[in-house]
């Protein structure tokens, strides 16, 4: 079944929908973007992602196309006119079209362009089973605090974590863990005290990071923001990830060593279930 996507104020089947091939989204991967959970056909966190997205386009010096009213409402349309019950929005405003030219144009209007994907979000079937992960170096750009579409890096160690018989990669730089190939990574010590990367240029700043990490101080689980080391990774009771649409995501293998005992640990299941919980009462 085709899709109604939104472009630039219409909406459009998704075989009519076309960009500029000198979009600068294109040309130099000038744009960013947002993912919104759907769940019930309604949002998942949405203001977090809606500021979040104001902050990476004052970032880049791009103006939103629509105001903060506008914005919500074609959230609400677009799952509306699919009828998504439950998946995901993705959300791209590029700088817009210009002749190519690596000097930035003040003059282009941006590109501003939805979709939707249904998904299973609560029944994730990973949610139960748990995920391994392997790791690869972070060779992404400095300013990762920026949700930018220079993906390249992040799908290249997915797909190559897909080839060692994984299901994601965590990035490695200076000896510690950043982030996985697009959600941030947690470990839990022995002692049962969450710790994550600390907020830095180095890591995208996640929407269900923090949470999660408000939600876990609430149910109180000691938290540590701060640099971790693979080794210590690799030791840690739990491990997880967290995502816009994975939420609360169980990691039991690191590099093929078992962690804990190989299964989703119980602060890692607590967390993805009063994630789930109170972000459905909270659903828009």
């Amino acid at each position: 079944m085709s899709r109604t996507v939104y472009l630039n104020g219409e909406w459009l089947d998704e075989a009519d929908a076309k960009i500029s091939i000198f979009d600068r989204g294109y040309t130099f991967a000038d744009a960013i973007y947002e993912v919104t959970a759907i769940v019930g056909g309604k949002l998942i966190d949405y203001h977090g992602h809606a500021a979040r997205l104001q902050r990476s386009l004052g970032e880049l010096g791009i103006e939103c196309p629509l105001n903060a009213d506008e914005l919500l409402a074609v959230h609400r349309e677009i799952v509306a006119r699919n009828n998504v019950v439950e998946g995901m929005i993705y959300l791209q405003i590029s700088r817009g079209v210009d002749d190519r030219n690596f000097l930035i144009s003040k003059d282009a209007k941006p590109t501003f362009s939805m979709f939707t994907q249904t998904k299973d979000v609560i029944e994730n079937p990973y949610a139960k089973s748990g995920i391994s992960v392997v790791s690869m170096p972070d060779w992404r750009w400095e300013r990762r605090d920026i949700k930018t579409v220079q993906l390249l890096y992040p799908t290249m160690a997915k797909s190559q974590a897909a080839a060692k018989g994984a299901d994601d990669a965590w990035l490695i730089e200076d000896g510690f863990v950043t982030e996985a190939s697009s959600a941030t990574a947690h470990i839990v010590k022995q002692d049962g005290t969450l710790v994550t990367r600390d907020l830095s240029h180095v890591i995208l700043p996640g929407i269900t990071r923090a949470s999660t990490l408000d939600l876990a101080r609430a149910a109180g689980i000691k938290v540590e923001e701060r640099p971790f080391t693979l080794g210590e990774a690799k030791e840690a009771a739990e491990a997880f990830n967290t995502s816009a649409t994975n939420f609360v995501l169980p990691v039991v293998r690191i590099d093929g060593q078992q962690i804990g005992d190989g299964t989703p640990g119980p602060i890692t299941k607590k967390l993805r279930d009063i994630y789930v919980e109170s972000r459905l009462a909270t659903a828009l």
